[in-house]
């Protein structure tokens, strides 16, 4: 009787593991760089940035403004998120974002700031938009601050809605109730997590006791958070949530024509250094007067000049120039 000989060890052809690795991470990185090329297409742009900018400052500046638009919201929305339906554009927020071998610093500018507004005169600030669009608020923001602004975003009710939906909410300690039909809003005191709408009327009431100066506060503390959790490795690891967050910001965000996925990325970062031991103020102020019947916010020249001027320099500012 015939015996078969014995079956020999299977070998593997050194390398065929390799290979198959690399061929995956290639796919991956394939993926990952179409996905960001959909991105960076799907943005919106705007001419943003003014072609006649002289201010000139170290490090990276961005002007960072909440838009109260209506355009993408229906009737319903509206209602929901007790936004009103007021036609036109004006901007609700207005924050500059400085980041450099210094760190990072934001820095909130009170829409009722009264300062030079160019071929205007001097009114609020947040008249330049209302003006001349991104472009001459730009200009408004170089000349009263001095600094270079190199990147423009701006953000939208809707989109905001849905970006932090996308992550699943964001943890905030409230430090008082607040009861707000006009935003609807009815939030408890205390840590919590805040959904999308809760979220939109926390960061647009006014109805505490120091009204634009805490909502200013709360604005910078929550944008801190949606950053802070948007970029940690809970959410980025996450499919079901990275990929509706990135779908969300880019019908959140309106950029500079010039800027693109890569830049955003760059706020991100920028943004994340401020939670983690930057700087969050609001520009100082020195008096709330009445001018043509409007209450106005004057800035406080010597710290304003102060806390600006280190950033002009990408230095550290002072904790005395520190607003408000």
């Amino acid at each position: 009787m015939r015996t078969r000989p014995p079956k020999q060890p299977r070998t593997h052809r050194p390398g065929r593991w390799g290979r198959r690795v690399k061929i995956a991470l290639a796919l991956v990185l394939i993926a990952l760089i179409g996905w960001g090329v959909y991105l960076d297409q799907n943005l919106n742009r705007v001419a943003a940035l003014p072609a006649d900018g002289t201010a000139e400052s170290s490090g990276t500046n961005w002007l960072i403004v909440g838009s109260d638009s209506r355009a993408d919201l229906s009737a319903e929305d509206e209602e929901r998120l007790g936004t009103g339906d007021a036609a036109g554009q004006r901007t609700d927020t207005i924050m500059l974002l400085h980041s450099g071998s210094s760190g990072s610093v934001l820095v909130s500018l009170p829409r009722d700031s009264y300062v030079p507004i160019p071929g205007h005169g001097s009114n609020k600030l947040n008249a330049a938009y209302a003006f001349g669009g991104a472009p001459l608020l730009i200009s408004s923001v170089e000349a009263a601050t001095g600094l270079h602004i190199d990147h423009y975003a701006e953000i939208g009710f809707g989109g905001f809605v849905d970006a932090v939906d996308a992550v699943g909410g964001v943890d905030l300690c409230v430090p008082k109730a607040i009861k707000d039909p006009k935003a609807a809003l009815d939030i408890k005191a205390g840590c919590q997590e805040l959904d999308g709408q809760t979220a939109l009327g926390y960061v647009r009431t006014r109805a505490t006791a120091g009204s634009d100066f805490d909502r200013v506060q709360r604005q910078r503390e929550f944008l801190s958070a949606l950053i802070a959790k948007a970029t940690s490795v809970g959410t980025l690891v996450n499919p079901f949530r990275v990929v509706p967050l990135a779908d969300a910001m880019t019908g959140l965000l309106t950029v500079d024509d010039n800027d693109h996925i890569w830049n955003v990325a760059q706020l991100g970062l920028a943004m994340r250094g401020v939670t983690n031991g930057g700087i969050a103020t609001t520009a100082p102020v020195g008096s709330t007067p009445t001018i043509g019947g409007q209450s106005v916010v004057r800035w406080d020249k010597t710290r304003a000049g102060a806390l600006f001027g280190s950033l002009q320099k990408d230095q550290t500012p002072a904790q005395s120039s520190l607003g408000p």
